[in-house]
């Protein structure tokens, strides 16, 4: 029998512009950072792999060979050593995979629910007796009978999530939050049912199942933020136009996917339809909307020659174009690749319960198999050293440790869901913390994004609106929008890339660029279109986009914090300049490109900056998924919306001030919540060890802690209404 390690699979390697094969693997089992360094490192060197590159988002493991050929089998075989299942990566796959795990984790989360909220009929009548109802002996044994049957298949298949996570930690030699998780799930069964044997007067079954159902909470709501993560990706590269339309031989167009266009194809691009690959115009004129893709307000002008992208709105002429590149290789593909790195490196951040897991864990553990070998040795019976070690594990259960973190973001993503911004992480909020640099887009964040008549007299309005009406230019619609409804010219004829002419009241008039007036206009500052009737003198009509009412309002505030600002734009510089100059922001840069952008993002990281990136369009999304944190604002595309860290509503960019005090404050309740739990566990810890604390109190106490951390991290709401 043929196994996939014995099988050619070379037909499945990809190849890069300079030759070198790709590969690339699906990888479930990899769901941590400690998990990503130890495949990129343990796979570069072997099996002629030069680069590897894993997305903890995707799962996705993207290899890169030596040379022009690579061995896919051994790179499989080499991933088994290291401990993960590996498989060709398969988009449809991957997809099912994530659906699977959000299955499995929604079936868990109801199951423990079930238990937790079922168990609640046995164990509410064992309460009841610590308050002078006393139940027999017997009668409480039994209890805990019943309340065994239900939690215990419950806690078994609930917490599988964590008992697996934990036992691959524990295979590679580390602790994360699972281990202790799940020694405390276990441990709390163990001593339950050893107390329901020998009669004991307490047992913990209702608690083991009613954590587990809390923890798979905060589980399935981070796959399913994992899961809008991916959709950043998909979003930008569903702007590619699925069907390309070919031309033959014979001139004839026929439809294709654009997945089958090669360099060297003739491609027809009608109006209204979007470029499917990146290529150089041929034929035909046109005005493209590039907005998306470069963040420029105004259509760009194109004719034979022109270099055109995968993207971009051809507007109202048909042209024929050249391919020059393939759908996986166009500069939209590219961004996307620019999103997962972004996103991987983001998946990488190690948050602060982390940080603690990786003290906390070893020193608990061993604490509490000391006491119970010290307590053995120390001539205590079995039964009593474990009861003292499993109260060593319960007072010390990271339940506050683990509630400290996301106990005060879910305070803090309450507070600022009220001034209507969306967290779409906790992570974010950590980050966002952190940033000491805010960069923002131009056009729709610190601009309104929508062009309108600056200078002009109602007359000329008036007089140019019927030609204005019958145009599809974005800035002849703003002027239509402004002269309101009205006549429409007639024997309309529109130049692509020009303007508009026609009969107004049966004189020939023009609306469009200088040049489609004969006005030499090279050294124009504005957005601006012209209007004349033959035989007068032209006069100029002027756009502009207007600065967001609280922009210099919210940049003044930026650096009253101690921040550094600019602006990275896809506009043009003139437009950029006013922009900048009007909000009170002294660094600019105008006409970037995405991939530019997104270079400016890593520049400022490799000098030790730390960048918030504000952006709304599709140029912006690949520097949104490479900031140390992002924002968007509710009007922005899906896929930067995705790409972001949060998402505002409304008009003012005081939602980005908002969101770091918030997050600041955030970090403080947090730090302070860790020394809580430091302090508790320095003196509950030793107690518990030297017998001074049963179970039961230990219980108490844990949950204790838990509710402290809890008001604490509920304080910053308390702060916010003063």
């Amino acid at each position: 029998m043929t196994t996939a390690l014995d099988a050619d699979l070379s037909g499945f390697l990809g190849h890069e512009a300079a030759g070198a094969a790709t590969l690339e693997l699906l990888v479930p089992g990899a769901r941590c950072a400690a998990c990503m360094a130890k495949i990129e490192r343990g796979l570069v060197g072997q099996a002629g792999v030069k680069q590897a590159r894993l997305n903890l988002t995707t799962h996705k493991l993207s290899l890169t060979f030596d040379g022009p050929s690579g061995d896919p089998a051994r790179v499989i075989s080499a991933l088994d050593r290291l401990g993960y299942n590996a498989s060709l990566f398969d988009p449809a796959e991957a997809k099912a995979a994530e659906d699977r795990e959000g299955r499995r984790l929604a079936l868990a989360l109801g199951v423990a629910g079930f238990g937790a909220g079922n168990v609640m009929m046995f164990s509410v009548p064992v309460w009841a007796g610590l308050f002078g109802q006393e139940l027999e002996p017997a009668t409480r044994t039994l209890m805990y009978w019943l309340s065994a049957i239900v939690a215990t298949p419950c806690a078994l298949y609930a917490g599988m999530t964590f008992f697996r996570s934990a036992w691959s930690s524990l295979r590679r030699g580390r602790a994360n939050m699972d281990v202790p998780i799940s020694i405390g799930v276990l441990l709390t069964l163990a001593v339950s049912f050893s107390e329901t044997i020998q009669g004991g007067r307490h047992a913990y079954f209702d608690a083991a199942v009613s954590l587990l159902f809390l923890l798979l909470i905060g589980r399935w709501l981070d796959h399913k933020l994992r899961s809008k993560a991916q959709g950043a990706a998909r979003d930008l590269l569903a702007l590619q136009a699925p069907v390309a339309y070919r031309l033959d031989a014979a001139g004839v167009e026929r439809g294709v996917p654009v997945a089958e266009v090669v360099v060297g194809d003739r491609l027809a691009v009608a109006p209204g339809q979007r470029v499917p690959v990146d290529g150089r115009v041929e034929t035909g004129a046109s005005l493209l909307d590039n907005a998306l893709i470069t963040g420029e307000t105004a259509p760009a002008a194109v004719g034979a020659g022109s270099l055109v992208h995968a993207g971009a709105l051809n507007l109202d002429g048909r042209l024929v174009m050249r391919a020059e590149a393939q759908s996986q290789d166009s500069a939209l593909a590219a961004i996307a690749r620019l999103m997962e790195a972004g996103a991987q490196s983001k998946s990488a951040y190690v948050r602060l319960a982390d940080k603690a897991a990786a003290i906390y864990v070893p020193v608990v553990h061993s604490l509490a198999l000391a006491t119970f070998v010290g307590s053995w040795a120390l001539g205590l019976g079995p039964r009593e050293a474990l009861l003292r070690a499993a109260a060593v594990l319960i007072i010390t259960c990271p339940c506050a440790l683990g509630l400290a973190v996301p106990a005060v973001q879910i305070a803090a993503s309450g507070r600022l869901f009220r001034k209507r911004v969306l967290v779409k992480s906790g992570a974010a909020l950590e980050r966002l913390a952190e940033v000491d640099h805010v960069v923002f887009d131009k056009t729709g964040v610190l601009t309104e994004g929508r062009p309108h008549l600056a200078d002009a007299a109602p007359a000329l309005v008036a007089a140019a609106a019927p030609l204005a009406r019958a145009s599809r230019h974005p800035l002849a619609q703003a002027l239509a929008r402004e002269a309101g409804p009205g006549p429409v010219a007639e024997d309309v004829r529109e130049t692509a890339g020009l303007g508009v002419e026609g009969l107004i009241g049966g004189r020939r008039a023009r609306l469009g660029r200088a040049a489609f007036l004969g006005i030499d206009a090279s050294q124009s500052l504005e957005t601006e279109l012209w209007f004349g009737f033959d035989a007068e003198a032209p006069q100029r009509l002027a756009f502009a986009d207007t600065l967001r009412p609280d922009a210099a309002r919210a940049v003044a505030a930026l650096k009253a914090r101690g921040l550094t600002i600019e602006v990275l734009s896809g506009d043009v510089p003139a437009a950029v300049a006013r922009a900048a100059e009007a909000a009170g922001i002294e660094r600019w840069r105008a006409g970037l490109t995405p991939i530019e952008k997104a270079a400016a993002i890593d520049s400022l990281k490799a000098a030790g900056r730390k960048a918030l990136m504000v952006g709304d369009g599709l140029n912006d999304a690949a520097a949104l998924a490479r900031a140390h944190a992002s924002m968007a604002p509710g009007a922005a595309v899906d896929a930067s919306q995705n790409a972001a860290d949060l998402v505002f509503e409304g008009e003012g960019l005081m939602a980005v001030v908002d969101a770091i005090d918030v997050a600041r404050a955030a970090k403080h309740r947090a730090l302070e919540n860790f020394g809580f739990s430091a302090l508790y566990n320095l003196v509950a810890a030793p107690a518990a060890v030297f017998g001074l604390i049963n179970p039961f109190i230990a219980a108490i106490a844990m949950s204790g802690s838990s509710l402290v951390v809890t008001l604490n991290a509920l304080r910053m709401n308390l702060e916010a209404r003063r």
